[in-house]
């Protein structure tokens, strides 16, 4: 729907928000970005490296062959001869759409020799080298000629990227003032199976619905961000769009619990809802009563108490594995007491923001949830190094530990953790009480791979 690892540095076009955005077009269009799976975590400062450059092996270019230079995104361009359009277009238009009344050249009228000409056409060559560029410069390439397109807008070069719509994005104005809604088929030919639309109303999302060809059945995936969509938005997004099983709802301030309960299907293995206004207990009530199948939950409320945390059912105690709750102030350790029961076989969990959890909590966590792999403990202020011993103890499959901003942690709750074989990544950013002597104890972790100080 994380800090940069080993030393990564980020790649120019991707913003800490992990967003690709593109120039902006005539048509307004040129605006949209894409992004790779779910939304960043809070407390990760940027997302990975946007595109991987080999997807699969059986996919990879051959080793023995050169690999092209990634200085700029134009350098397959000039393997072919031609100059690329001034701006890249939305990863979503054809060629038409991107720039209006412009042509892509044909391969013949490509400068250079035949023999160079039937070089850069070659679709089992450009099959393997375009593995090697990032989205954004996938984006570019597929401007330059209608056999790169063709190569490009296969759905093998785009899976895991997500297209992002802003409203104002999602139409043209014709020259009487009226508004088209814009074509989406470029989206549809790569087979995007997930989008996130920003700033949306019902009515759009109508729109949407009625010009994507693939939304009855083929989109897995929406997010709504920043929206004005209601119950009845809501309601018909989810009974019109079939193939739905992944949920956000994001910033959302016009949707009520009710409209919870008269949208939500079984169907849904995966919901996140933040910053919406509306949540409380009783759209807890609602996910746990008809979501049966739900393996996912990102939950930022600041309305939902301890006795929520009691509804889950024995059904998503066997299926659920993940649970974020971050910034739900009100849950204290007696909410603890409930999740542990109600959801045993967690193996992530985020306690991020839950400020009145202790370290009570925390051993109620260490004790229950010995299948943890992730746990996130960031902004948790009451958390001293007891908590750390409990983990140490307990959580012997954990391979990922967020600490970040719990300040009474000292190098005294460093050396429990020195203990934990499996621990893989451990953040320790604005820890202020952590010095120099308690790193000495991570020296002999030898699974660790990425320890972060920042602060």
């Amino acid at each position: 729907m994380s800090n940069p690892r080993n030393g990564d540095t980020k790649p120019p076009c991707l913003p800490r928000n992990g967003l690709v955005k593109i120039p902006t077009q005539p048509n307004g269009l040129g605006s949209a970005s894409i992004t790779k799976g779910t939304p960043a975590v809070k407390n990760r400062l940027c997302q990975p490296s946007s595109v991987p450059a080999i997807l699969s092996p059986a996919l990879a270019p051959r080793s023995d062959l050169p690999i092209p230079s990634l200085a700029s995104p134009l350098s397959l361009a000039a393997l072919a001869g031609v100059s690329s359009p001034p701006g890249a277009s939305l990863v979503g238009l054809n060629s038409s759409e991107a720039t209006p009344g412009a042509e892509h050249p044909s391969p013949e009228r490509l400068p250079g020799s035949p023999s160079e000409r039937q070089l850069a056409v070659d679709e089992k060559i450009l099959n393997r080298l375009f593995w090697y560029f990032s989205a954004c410069e996938k984006c570019v390439l597929a401007q330059v000629c209608k056999a790169w397109r063709r190569v490009l807008y296969q759905p093998k070069f785009w899976v895991g990227l997500t297209p992002v719509l802003h409203t104002k994005e999602l139409y043209n104005v014709l020259p009487g003032g009226e508004k088209e809604f814009v074509s989406l088929q470029g989206f549809a030919v790569r087979g995007f199976d997930g989008f996130c639309l920003v700033g949306v109303s019902d009515l759009d999302i109508c729109e949407f619905i009625d010009n994507y060809p693939l939304s009855k059945k083929g989109v897995k995936s929406m997010s709504l961000k920043r929206s004005t969509i209601t119950d009845a938005g809501l309601e018909v997004m989810l009974e019109q769009m079939q193939g739905v099983v992944r949920l956000e709802l994001s910033g959302c301030n016009d949707f009520t619990e009710a409209g919870l309960w008269s949208s939500l299907n079984a169907r849904i293995t995966a919901l996140s809802v933040s910053d919406c206004i509306n949540v409380a207990d009783d759209a807890i009530a609602a996910i746990s009563q008809l979501l049966p199948n739900l393996t996912e939950l990102n939950l930022q409320a600041y309305h939902v108490t301890d006795t929520a945390l009691a509804y889950f059912t024995a059904k998503q105690g066997y299926t659920t594995h993940t649970l974020r709750l971050n910034s739900c102030w009100e849950i204290t350790n007696h909410g603890v007491v409930n999740m542990v029961h109600s959801l045993p076989n967690l193996s992530v969990l985020s306690l991020s923001g839950c400020s009145k959890v202790t370290d009570d909590g925390v051993e109620l966590v260490a004790e229950n949830l010995r299948k943890l792999r992730s746990l996130d403990l960031s902004w948790c202020p009451r958390i001293t190094d007891m908590a750390l011993e409990y983990i140490a103890c307990d959580l012997h499959k954990l391979e990922e530990l967020v600490l970040d901003r719990c300040v009474r942690i000292t190098d005294t709750g460093l050396s429990y953790l020195s203990t934990m074989s499996s621990l893989r990544s451990l953040y320790l950013r604005w820890c202020c009480q952590v010095q120099d002597f308690g790193l000495k104890h991570l020296l002999s972790m030898g699974s660790l791979r990425l320890l972060s100080l920042a602060g």
